[in-house]
């Protein structure tokens, strides 16, 4: 489930539910979405005859609409924000596995607590997107052990980054990750540095505040001369006629 394109009408609640080993509920025609973790505990739900865990690794979306039973495998805290979205969600429990339940966890006491008081509904919608954000990133860590690559090269772009480099930071063998690299993107490691250099140029020359030679800089190449023909190859217009055309005047 791509978590990252949800739509939050609304929350309805903001709770922690302590759920004991043992415990056997059942929830009938659930009123609307949620999402549940826990740092502690673990619960299995049954829905269509398969079950789903939650624990400290899983995080669980609930779908609106649904009969499901739960059991509690070991005692705990789960907390719950209860919510509406827009367009549809699922039609069936969901496991979103998670290695950043701490900082998950962190948001929804900031959430819980915003909501308690009910502070500004910005703020409260801020701190569910920040859980979203949290979870998902971590989703797409485990799904692609290339993600710490391209995090280290959106965070030092400006650096001179190697294959050795990257292969460190995902923890393969740097023949293999160029091999896997080059199969996930269809692009060589250097040309994705390349392609994400000529980007953050593109962006800095719009905004028309900076010379080009510092541009040139700032963005990891050698030197203006090389960045000036490299921009031309691959953009099709110099970084000075780009400057004029795409130039942000005003806000």
């Amino acid at each position: 489930m791509d978590l990252t394109n949800i739509v939050i009408k609304e929350i309805l609640s903001v709770v922690t539910i302590h759920s004991p080993r043992g415990r056997r509920d059942t929830t009938n025609n659930r009123s609307c979405y949620g999402l549940s973790f826990t740092t502690d505990g673990q619960i299995t739900y049954t829905h269509n005859k398969k079950t789903f865990v939650s624990n400290k690794h899983n995080v669980v979306i609930l779908p609106k609409g649904q009969t499901y039973q739960i059991h509690g495998d070991k005692d705990g805290l789960f907390p719950v924000i209860n919510f509406e979205c827009e367009g549809f969600l699922c039609d069936t429990i969901t496991i979103v596995p998670t290695q950043n339940i701490a900082a998950v966890a962190k948001e929804f006491e900031h959430l819980k607590s915003a909501f308690v008081h009910r502070k500004n509904r910005l703020l409260i919608m801020g701190f569910f997107y920040n859980m979203l954000y949290h979870i998902s990133n971590s989703k797409s860590s485990i799904s692609n052990p290339l993600s710490s690559a391209i995090e280290f090269i959106e965070n030092n772009f400006s650096s001179e980054i190697t294959n050795e480099t990257l292969a460190k930071a995902c923890h393969l063998n740097e023949e293999y990750f160029r091999k896997q690299f080059k199969k996930v993107y269809g692009i060589s490691p250097k040309q994705y540095i390349i392609d994400t250099r000529l980007n953050i140029a593109k962006q800095m020359l719009s905004e028309g505040i900076l010379k080009i030679n510092t541009i040139s800089e700032k963005c990891g190449f050698s030197n203006p001369y090389h960045f000036c023909r490299l921009f031309k190859e691959k953009i099709g217009t110099t970084p000075s006629e780009y400057m004029k055309q795409n130039k942000i005047y005003k806000l």
